[in-house]
């Protein structure tokens, strides 16, 4: 098992989506160590991906960025594709 690793001082876990297709907004927990590439819609069953020149679905449709870009550090983008879900 992992150990749990606190999120970095300063930096907000949760993001509200809001879906390109029909504007239902949701609260999401994101993770520290990974980027969200995908995600559908709980509503509708839309599949969100990251526009252009965006990491991750929180940095495209999500009210808070994702956890490394708040720390200003790189995302997903410049990592293995393994860090990507």
């Amino acid at each position: 098992m992992t150990p749990r690793r606190d999120p970095p001082p300063g930096s907000r876990r949760v993001s509200k989506l809001t879906c390109p297709a029909c504007g239902f907004q949701e609260s999401l927990a994101m993770p520290d160590d990974a980027c969200v590439i995908r995600h559908a819609c709980a509503f509708c069953g839309a599949e969100m991906r990251p526009r252009p020149g965006d990491c991750c679905v929180f940095c495209s449709y999500g009210d808070v960025a994702c956890p490394p870009k708040q720390q200003a550090k790189p995302c997903c983008a410049t990592r293995a594709p393994s860090s990507c879900v």
